[in-house]
């Protein structure tokens, strides 16, 4: 393919509302703000952010971990085995096949994606959502590696930052899905007890169980701009109080004016923003990091 078929005809059928059978469907990605086409490989160098409306697109879980990251140097941490379809549940599709489904397309084991590494100089454990591993959902495979994890954060003498991209509990998995809040959260406080950081970076759309359990549980919450972050979603909570709710309710920049989020900050900037706060956090000398906006934080 040429640069006429590769990117000018891709182009013009976007303008003129005509799809192109020849170009794969992800080759190109619509904003969902502006309804503007983005080039896949600007899309992925731009870390995944619309470049002309700054709409923050979901980031694979692996991707976010190598941009955290210094150089995209990181240790990976093995995930757990578990019991597999542990009450043989079937809806309009089995279990099993759907894990197998997910599996194939995202090349994980489940949802989580978890490392140890350093960001500017700092070393923590980030955990990662895959959102495209059914919904980021929580179940007993995630949550035995969202507390390996900690365990590992405890063990190194490190922080933990979290990302959460998450529908709530998986249903498939019932109770023993739902189990996995308090054991989440038993490890958040060992974590504490250590005296340890634990930051949340609240990505799009974070809710249902991993909401109340683990994913407001930090030190700091951060949360990157435009995210949905609830319990229940908006729909639902109209249907049920039959009252139409504000604009913007449950995103990310309505609960930092109602003071649920610490801070909305852009994907860009997160790596320097952890480093800072971690370091503040952690009583080491919070200037050693460069990036802009070091001073006035320090100052805070």
């Amino acid at each position: 393919m040429n640069w006429i078929t590769n990117y000018v005809r891709p182009k013009i059928n976007s303008m003129l509302g005509r799809p192109d059978r020849d170009v794969p469907e992800n080759l190109w990605i619509k904003c969902p703000e502006t309804g503007e086409m983005v080039f896949h490989r600007d899309l992925e160098e731009n870390k995944w952010v619309i470049p002309a409306s700054g709409y923050h697109m979901k980031m694979p879980a692996k991707a976010r971990l190598k941009d955290l990251f210094d150089d995209g140097v990181y240790e990976a941490l093995q995930q757990p085995k578990v019991a597999q379809d542990p009450l043989k549940f079937r809806d309009s599709k089995k279990y099993a096949d759907r894990l197998k489904d997910s599996r194939i397309k995202t090349d994980l084991e489940d949802t989580i994606v978890a490392g140890v590494g350093k960001v500017r100089g700092v070393k923590l454990v980030g955990v990662v959502h895959e959102f495209n591993f059914m919904g980021g959902s929580l179940g007993i495979a995630a949550g035995e590696a969202i507390i390996k994890a900690f365990e590992r954060a405890i063990a190194e003498k490190c922080p933990l930052v979290m990302f959460p991209a998450s529908g709530g509990a998986r249903m498939q998995e019932g109770i023993l899905s739902l189990m996995q809040l308090p054991r989440t959260t038993v490890a958040v406080e060992m974590l504490k007890e250590a005296g340890l950081p634990y930051i949340v970076v609240l990505t799009n759309p974070t809710t249902g169980g991993v909401t109340a359990s683990y994913a407001m549980l930090g030190d700091i919450h951060l949360a990157e701009p435009g995210a949905e972050i609830c319990f229940a979603g908006k729909r639902v909570i109209e249907q049920t109080i039959r009252e139409k709710l504000p604009e913007g309710f449950q995103t990310s920049e309505y609960l930092l004016d109602h003071g649920m989020v610490d801070m909305v900050i852009k994907r860009h900037d997160i790596p320097d923003t952890l480093a800072r706060l971690l370091k503040i956090l952690m009583k080491k000398p919070a200037a050693s990091v460069v990036g802009n906006g070091a001073v006035a934080i320090a100052a805070q």
